[in-house]
């Protein structure tokens, strides 16, 4: 029998004595449950993706005496090995470092497996920094079991048989089998996006199917810059499927016994079950993803509060009941910014929202700052302030207002954009596109209005004002604007935008929807017309999004470096 016990952890990034300090309290969890051993996720020791931090000379220095530092602490449970993620440096040509697997005891390092397949796909560069370790399995006696070991996407290469399709030349896990194991530990940093915790669970299941090898898969949680990552590790048998699962979005330390006959019990109390192989309803996972997103981001980077523009329509206040979920309404802050053409209604939605959310609202009008713009232009260029440039002027000196409202008092300025206005470049450079933080960045406009109706019906009452779900999106920048003044209707919009934007990194459902109705959409008069007005917008707006602040990563393709591409091109 062995006792392992999982730490699904929250780590920062170079904080390389704070994620040690998470580590030994877990150590003294797992010594206290008897455990045989503690595993850390994937470059636990200093955090995922260090990026080029990699690169710097004082870095890998600090790497290094946390690693003996690490070594130190395993000397206080001489009998407990710590399975820990960490770079290690690489001899011979090639990269300098590996993204390596090691298992510590009692001062040494016992084992240490190289990481074969490093990612350089969507928001993954491992390649950028690590060469790939040998094509071999790395297998440790521990007590009376064998243990194998993989890295992350050492084990996501394992999709179909006879290797056809396959991503890599190379498959671990037919090593692995080879090795014959009695239990399998998989370090992994996955981040999260829809479908990813059920893509894991299919993937890592057929695998212990098909190797006749128990799994047992450990995750990370917590946000780091746009990606955001959920826990949910887990154990897996090979008839039985998914049997645990750690908690989602929340640093979870569970310790787990492997019986002789390689099945996953509790340490105490009755058998496990089969896990439920559907997660969060979507719309749930979107708010608890975003939470945690912002939660971490804010704290990480410094700040305690945010400051959020009201405008009165649904992408602001959505953002604002996702700040006060995540931060605390007393750590909110609401500014509306009436000019001339702000309906009654962007004032006084602002005012109930807030009210609802318990969120404290300034009121800042912009019209006298416009009317004096205009007065200078016209004096120094000889032409009225008119048109494009008028409208822009005053989403810029919103953006300005609010720039100067977080410089003054500290707050994190949130942006309010959506994953449709921003694809098709309907916002202002440097002015609602101004912020530090975008939490709706990754969401369609029809995502934003259910997510705003899910959170109404989880609180079992308005806190986002059904008259703000229920009026026509506007801009507000001139008489009568409408956004189905300058875009397609957003359910038309945002079904163009999956299927040329995201396509096959949908599920197949959601691909076969968005492909069949701009399929559609090509037999209808004016349908082909639409389809490349879109797409020339969103090829035409790719500077703006360059500029963007960083948005929340939910969906299997965002923005960002999770597609990269360029600004000076042709496109057909």
């Amino acid at each position: 029998m062995l006792k392992v016990t999982l730490a699904q952890l929250n780590y920062m990034v170079g904080d390389i004595h704070g994620n040690i300090r998470r580590m030994r309290e877990a150590a003294a969890k797992a010594a206290q449950d008897k455990a045989d051993l503690v595993v850390f996720s994937e470059l636990s020791l200093c955090g995922y993706y260090p990026g080029d931090l990699l690169d710097e000379p004082s870095f890998l220095q600090r790497l290094d005496a946390g690693l003996q530092d690490l070594l130190n602490l395993t000397r206080q449970y001489p009998a407990l090995h710590w399975v820990v993620g960490a770079p290690t440096r690489h001899q011979g040509p090639g990269k300098r470092l590996h993204n390596s697997l090691l298992v510590l005891k009692d001062g040494k390092i016992r084992l240490q497996y190289d990481k074969q397949l490093l990612p350089t796909y969507n928001i993954f560069d491992e390649r950028r920094h690590f060469e790939p370790g040998a094509d071999t399995a790395k297998v440790l006696r521990i007590g009376n079991c064998q243990v194998g070991f993989l890295v992350c996407e050492d084990g996501w290469n394992d999709r179909v048989a006879n290797d056809q399709g396959a991503d890599y030349a190379t498959n671990p896990f037919v090593r692995m089998g080879d090795a014959a194991p009695d239990l399998v530990v998989s370090i992994n940093a996955s981040p999260s996006h829809m479908g990813k915790r059920e893509q894991r669970h299919e993937i890592f299941a057929q695998a212990a199917q098909r190797h006749r090898l128990p799994i047992l898969y450990v995750n990370q949680i917590g946000g780091q810059d746009q990606i955001v990552f959920d826990g949910a590790s887990f154990a897996v048998e090979p008839e039985a499927g998914v049997v645990f699962e750690a908690r989602r979005f929340e640093e979870d330390i569970h310790t787990l016994k492997l019986d002789e006959q390689g099945h996953f019990q509790p340490i105490h109390g009755e058998g496990l079950g089969r896990v439920a192989s559907q997660g969060l309803p979507l719309m749930e996972f979107y708010r608890q993803q975003i939470v945690l997103g912002l939660r971490d981001y804010a704290r990480r980077c410094g700040f305690k509060q945010v400051v959020v523009g009201s405008s009165g329509g649904i992408d602001s206040a959505l953002t604002l009941a996702l700040a006060v979920d995540a931060l605390g309404a007393d750590n909110v802050v609401g500014i509306t910014m009436p000019s001339r053409y702000s309906s009654a209604g962007s004032v006084d939605d602002s005012v109930q929202l807030c009210r609802n959310l318990g969120v404290k609202l300034h009121e800042h009008p912009i019209k006298d700052l416009i009317d004096g713009y205009a007065r200078q232009f016209e004096a120094s260029f000889g032409e009225p302030l008119k048109g494009l440039a008028l409208e822009n002027l005053q989403a810029r000196t919103r953006g300005t207002t609010l720039m100067e409202f977080s410089n003054a008092f500290g707050h994190l300025l949130l942006t309010t954009g959506n994953k449709s206005e921003v694809s098709v470049g309907y916002c202002t450079l440097y002015g609602d596109t101004n912020g530090g933080l975008g939490l709706l960045g990754d969401l369609y406009k029809t995502e934003v209005f259910e997510l705003s109706r899910h959170i109404n019906r989880r609180a079992g009452r308005e806190l986002i004002p059904q008259v703000i779900i229920d009026k026509p999106p506007s801009a507000e920048l001139a008489p009568g604007q409408k956004d189905e003044d300058s875009l397609p209707p957003y359910a038309v919009l945002d079904e163009i935008l999956k299927w040329q934007i995201e396509g096959h990194h949908l599920s197949n459902a959601e691909y076969a929807r968005a492909a069949e109705f701009v399929q559609r959409l090509r037999t209808q008069p004016g349908g082909p017309e639409t389809i490349a007005r879109v797409q020339k917008l969103v090829f035409r707006s790719e500077y703006k999004r360059r500029q963007a602040p960083p948005m929340l990563r939910v969906r299997p393709r965002a923005f960002g470096t999770g597609r990269q591409m360029p600004i000076a091109a042709h496109y057909e």
